[in-house]
């Protein structure tokens, strides 16, 4: 499988489905099943972090490793502002973080979080191999 990583605390924000879009500056055409990596760098903005409920802050302390899988469906292009705007409730970014001329919104369903299972990552998708006692739903 492949995976992609994700600071902290969005991946824990992803991998419950509070958020669904993951914002990238680079296109992707994969699609299907995708694991959630917990990036080592956790993203520091305090804005970030006031999104994570309490009874997921220690989920979103865990860094270095997959924490969860789900479906990617779509790479959306975002090539205004209005249009990052209008999809605000899904990737969660304030609609001052968008950067001309384009950004990207990976969309995903069906995402469930995994028992934590320490992997260094990568900056772009990268193959994983699950030990066989983890399954996935």
């Amino acid at each position: 499988m492949f995976a992609l990583s994700v600071k902290q605390p969005w991946a824990t924000l992803l991998v419950h489905g509070l958020k669904t879009i993951e914002v990238r500056r680079w296109p992707t055409a994969r699609r299907g099943r995708v694991l959630i990596h917990a990036a080592r760098l956790p993203d520091e903005r305090v804005e970030a972090w006031a999104r994570v409920p309490p009874e997921l802050e220690a989920s979103a302390r865990r860094i270095g490793g997959i924490v969860g899988v789900g479906d990617l469906l779509a790479c959306v292009g975002y090539r205004t502002l209005a249009g990052f705007a209008r999809d605000q409730a899904k990737h969660l970014n304030d609609p001052s973080w968008f950067k001309p001329p384009i950004l990207y919104g990976f969309s995903f369903a069906n995402l469930s979080p995994l028992s934590f299972h320490p992997c260094p990552g990568w900056m772009r998708f990268f193959p994983v191999d699950l030990p066989e006692h983890v399954s996935l739903p």
